[in-house]
């Protein structure tokens, strides 16, 4: 009986570090808000699953709500440059 309790909360630690590490941020944020909804912590979720705590906009991607957007691309001119570089070597390799 305790073994299978001390491998579940082995197994649970390690599920909840590989989720903190490798999954993309965007279902870490999903995470964390989904866990916050059922009352645990927000600023704990984030620092377990190493994302910033939302300023509850909607949007959680940055916190930087208020600041002025990004400046336009360059337009792209439908040229692409291919750059070659020539390896040192034996001719005709």
């Amino acid at each position: 009986m305790w073994q299978e309790v001390i491998v579940f909360c082995i197994v649970a630690a390690a599920a909840l570090h590989a989720a903190g590490k490798y999954l993309p941020a965007g279902w870490r944020r999903a995470i964390v808000r989904a866990l916050s909804r059922c009352g645990i912590s927000e600023k704990a979720l984030a620092s377990v699953f190493k994302t910033a705590p939302s300023c509850a906009d909607g949007c959680a991607s940055c916190g930087s709500c208020g600041s002025e957007p990004p400046p336009p691309l360059e337009p792209v001119t439908g040229q692409r440059v291919i750059k070659l570089h020539a390896r040192p070597g034996k001719p005709g390799e």
